[in-house]
């Protein structure tokens, strides 16, 4: 009986570990990379938003995002973003037990990098929309380069088909591409992500033309409706899967 019992115990504690391992573990690395991914992003720009130029913003998100999504990528696939979760649980590559806990842990570490990113310095970590007439100009910048982005992150990391390890190099290059081509000054440097501008907002108490921000990335998401109809392999696609010829 006692034998029994430890063998039961050992299968029970491998159960535990498995589902550490498959939930709690891939959740907090989106936590903590969703932190640190906001709280670099806010301090490259929080010292003086109009003199730090496209460059040195742009480099160092994208420098940030590629490093950190080399890091977890193979613990919880890096995502740092509720609209990719979003997409890629539409394209079937995360289940809604584990879609769920990311973007909670997602918008819970939007929080804690922005609060880093105040205790070290104060400041705006962000530009502000300023009137109705930059409004439409920011939405669109946002559902492009989400739109975009989006369709890297599927193509590159779901999609067996086009499947690449250069992920990283990839959406850390778009986003530097992003922020130096859609960095109007005096209005907005485009987002792509609710937990980056949210955060910082909560932070500093800027809610002015917010929605934008929410708005933008998870309409541009639906860019998972291109690999879902058009580009995805036959696991990914739901349309065209019989041979025509």
């Amino acid at each position: 009986p006692c034998k029994e019992e430890f063998k039961d115990e050992i299968k029970g504690s491998a159960r535990d570990l498995n589902k550490y391992e498959r939930i709690v573990q891939p959740s907090i690395a989106e936590l903590v990379g969703t932190a640190f991914f906001v709280f670099i992003g806010c301090v490259s720009v929080i010292e003086n938003v109009e003199t730090a130029g496209r460059l040195q913003p742009a480099l160092v998100h994208g420098l940030a995002a590629a490093v950190l999504i080399a890091c977890v990528v193979e613990i919880s696939g890096s995502h740092f973003n509720p609209p990719f979760t979003m997409a890629i649980y539409l394209c079937g590559g995360i289940k809604l037990f584990l879609a769920v806990p990311y973007v909670s842990c997602q918008l819970i570490g939007r929080v804690l990098g922005a609060a880093m990113a105040k205790v070290r310095a104060h400041g705006a970590a962000f530009t502000v929309l300023h009137s109705d007439e930059q409004v439409l100009q920011a939405l669109y910048g946002e559902i492009a380069m989400t739109w975009l982005i989006t369709m890297v992150v599927l193509l590159g990391a779901v999609n067996a088909k086009s499947k690449t390890p250069l992920v990283p190099f990839l959406v850390g290059s778009t986003i530097i591409i992003n922020h130096i081509l859609t960095c109007v000054p005096d209005v907005s440097s485009t987002c792509l992500n609710p937990a980056r501008a949210m955060g910082p907002a909560l932070m500093t108490g800027h809610w002015t033309y917010h929605w934008v921000y929410w708005v933008g990335p998870i309409v541009g998401s639906l860019g998972v409706l291109c690999s879902r109809t058009l580009l995805g392999d036959q696991k990914m696609r739901i349309l065209w899967k019989k041979r025509i010829i």
